[in-house]
């Protein structure tokens, strides 16, 4: 049992409201930043117990601030922790607050878990992270559920909305023009989908090249062209076939 799973067993100050398996992700991702006095971005203040347990994960020097539409959660303040209520889904209201905050160091998005809501948050919020900074955004089963605008492959969810970054971190690799080196591919070194939580790590990234050491063996042929090999005598043979049908039937 980690130190974040700890502090929930023992809270007997405000609520918290987690999913078992997520604190094992989120020490994975974030025990890298404690007791170096990090800058924490939380979306959905609900009771405020989560911005309390972050406080103490990562220590006293953290700072700490929640993003929420309900005006109550501003009580939630106390030191290193601001309150900011808007809407996640204000693009207006989030510019405003990239103007007012530091650069983060992770950005939690446990909010209203609308699609909406998730992408417009990612979009104008992710280039607020550090650039060796974690992006989380949780409960993403809301992608499929109908109540939430979810649902299994349908076109607008937050999950087959993320499922283009698998591209943009391969794009150096691309080919083709429908595939290009963004910003994304660039700053980005690692995605992690876990179930209801996907974690992005940031980090600057050149355009990837192969190195060899040692000396070699024998000389060997890339799988590429076998598979090429094998197309050409797939063709050939069909080519015989065909050939063959077209014969006269006293030649056959």
């Amino acid at each position: 049992m980690n130190d974040l799973e700890q502090y929930f067993q023992k809270n007997e100050k405000r609520l918290i409201h987690k999913w078992n398996h997520y604190f094992d992700i989120y020490d994975r991702h974030f025990k890298k930043f404690r007791k170096k006095n990090p800058v924490i971005l939380e979306i959905g203040v609900s009771q405020g117990g989560s911005l309390q347990m972050w406080k103490h994960y990562f220590g006293e020097g953290t700072k700490i601030y929640g993003i929420d539409i309900e005006p109550r959660c501003k009580k939630f303040e106390e030191e290193n922790i601001e309150i900011l209520i808007g809407s996640q889904s204000d693009r207006r209201f989030l510019r405003e607050i990239k103007s007012q905050i530091p650069k983060i160091d992770i950005l939690i998005d446990d909010g209203g878990h609308t699609m909406k809501q998730q992408i417009v948050s990612f979009q104008e919020l992710f280039d607020h992270i550090k650039d060796d900074g974690v992006y989380l955004c949780e409960d993403l089963h809301t992608s499929y559920w109908h109540s939430f605008g979810g649902g299994h492959k349908r076109i607008g969810t937050f999950i087959e909305y993320s499922k283009n970054f698998i591209d943009h971190i391969n794009a150096y690799h691309s080919t083709q023009n429908s595939l290009k080196v963004n910003g994304f591919t660039k700053s980005v070194n690692s995605l992690h989908y876990y179930d209801s939580i996907l974690v992005i790590e940031k980090n600057k990234r050149e355009k990837p090249y192969d190195i060899k050491s040692g000396e070699s063996s024998f000389e060997y042929q890339y799988e590429g062209n076998k598979i090429k090999a094998l197309k050409r005598r797939t063709l050939l043979g069909l080519n015989y076939i065909l050939g063959f049908f077209r014969l006269p039937w006293h030649w056959r």
